[in-house]
């Protein structure tokens, strides 16, 4: 199975200022999270962020948290938790006013729901707890999880590459930024594959 851009969402967990100096590969990491955000905006897939207890561990960086539709303040170390259900699969739409006092064919018709992208791609920090709890949340929550392994870490390579066995075994597809762009664009015609191909080099 490929990725499809119409089907995706990418969620960017907790790549904060106070976070990152003590992450493993920080630098790499969070450059990684940037690329897939600029790609997400390029190929139209919708881009979220969460910040965790940001008042103590600052907020994301602004070149990130500028290509996020929402950033969602948090305290969970799920995001899930914290309300990103409700984001990534909004509620369907209510029918407005008197309508069920009129006859059927006086009713308006009720808008269908924008069509639901059930694909979140994840990456972010720390990889062993708030990425970790976030993706299985997700999963629970039946969406198809992909990890970003290359935009992910923790402080430690051990604490990472743990949470990385334990996603795989839960069910999510582990993945890298070049193979999310590639599945996204899924050929060499697309209008946007310069754009993208200058972002990975």
């Amino acid at each position: 199975m490929l990725l499809d851009a119409s089907d995706s969402q990418l969620v960017l967990v907790d790549y904060q200022a106070r976070l990152m100096p003590a992450i493993f590969e920080g630098p790499q990491v969070l450059a990684n999270g940037v690329r897939l955000a600029r790609m997400a905006k390029a190929l139209r897939v919708p881009v979220w962020g969460t910040e965790q207890n940001p008042e103590k561990l600052g907020p994301n960086p602004p070149e990130l948290r500028d290509l996020c539709q929402k950033t969602l303040s948090k305290m969970h170390f799920g995001a899930v938790s914290d309300g990103l259900g409700d984001w990534l699969r909004p509620p369907a739409r209510q029918a407005s006013g008197n309508a069920r006092s009129l006859p059927r064919h006086l009713q308006k018709p009720v808008a269908p729901a924008a069509p639901e992208r059930q694909t979140v791609v994840v990456a972010g920090c720390e990889a062993h707890v708030c990425l970790l709890q976030t993706a299985l949340e997700l999963i629970e929550q039946e969406f198809d999880v992909w990890v970003v392994t290359d935009a992910c870490s923790s402080r430690t390579e051990r604490n990472r590459d743990a949470a990385f066995d334990r996603l795989a075994g839960a069910g999510a597809e582990l993945v890298t930024t070049e193979m999310v762009a590639f599945e996204w664009l899924r050929t060499a015609d697309h209008p946007a594959f310069r754009e993208i191909q200058a972002l990975i080099r």
